[in-house]
C-alpha cells in the first residue's frame, strides 16, 4: 500500500501523525512525503535554512519515509503565489506518487498555508475517473488546529502506543522547531495531546484525524 502525507511545512508530519507513518512503514507500505514550502533569506538564515534539510533527513530515517518531495515554495507567502501553481504543483505530486491514503493538514487550522494546502490536495482528489486515493484524511498540529476557526472532530482513532517513541525522536530531530514546556510544540505537549487522544478512544495513546473522503468498491 502506498501513503503520501502532504506537510506545508516541515515537522508538520511527525507533529500530526509521525506514530502512524511508522506504523505503516514497520509493516511495509511506502510512505511518501511532499513537503510544500521552504525557508528563504533573508528572512531565515542560510544556516538555518543548510541545518533544516539535515532535520528533515533524520526525522525520515527514524519515521521510515520511502522518499521526499520538495515543492520549494515560500513558506508563509503560499498566498502570494498563484492558486493553480500550487494546485498543479500538488495534483502532480499525487499523480507522481499515486497513494491509496492521502494525509492533509485540517482545513480549519490558524495558518493559512494549510488552508491553501488543503484546498488543493482536495481539488486534486475530488470525483475524478480511475482515481486510486481510496481514503483521504485530515491531521492535526499542535499550535495550528486548536487555534483554528472551527474545532477539531476527530472520526478515527489510530493506535500509536507503539511507535510514540519514534514520533518523539522524529521531532527532537527539529531542533529548530522545539519548545520549552509548556509551549504546545514540546516533547511533552506532544504526549499530552496523545494521552488524550487515546483516552477519547479507550487507548493509552493515539493520533486522531478526520476522514474527508473514503470509496470502498
Amino acid at each position: 500500500m502506498k501513503i503520501l502525507v502532504i506537510a506545508p511545512h516541515p515537522d508538520d508530519e511527525v507533529l500530526g501523525c509521525g506514530g502512524t507513518i511508522k506504523k505503516y512503514s514497520n509493516r511495509g507500505d511506502e510512505v511518501y512525503l511532499c513537503i510544500v514550502t521552504n525557508a528563504y533569506t533573508p528572512d531565515w538564515s542560510q544556516e538555518f535554512i543548510d541545518n533544516r534539510k539535515k532535520e528533515i533527513v533524520c526525522a525520515n530515517e527514524i519515521l521510515g519515509i520511502k522518499e521526499t518531495f520538495f515543492l520549494d515554495l515560500p513558506t508563509v507567502k503560499l498566498d502570494t503565489i498563484p492558486q493553480k501553481k500550487i494546485n498543479d504543483l500538488i495534483a502532480g505530486c499525487i499523480d507522481k506518487v499515486k497513494p491509496d491514503i492521502l494525509y492533509l493538514p485540517f482545513e480549519g487550522d490558524i495558518n493559512k498555508d494549510h488552508k491553501l494546502v488543503f484546498n488543493a490536495s482536495m481539488l486534486a482528489v475530488r470525483s475524478r475517473v480511475g482515481s486510486l486515493v481510496k481514503k483521504v484524511l485530515c491531521y492535526e498540529v499542535l499550535s495550528e488546529t486548536e487555534w483554528g476557526d472551527f474545532p477539531f472532530i476527530p472520526n478515527l482513532y489510530i493506535d500509536i502506543s507503539d511507535t510514540l517513541k519514534h514520533k518523539l525522536k522524529a521531532m527532537f530531530c527539529y531542533k529548530s522547531e522545539m519548545k520549552d514546556y509548556p509551549h504546545p510544540r514540546s516533547l511533552e505537549g506532544m504526549e499530552i495531546l496523545v494521552q488524550k487522544r487515546g483516552m477519547e478512544a479507550g487507548l493509552k495513546t493515539a493520533e486522531a484525524f478526520i476522514i474527508k473522503k473514503e470509496i470502498e468498491k
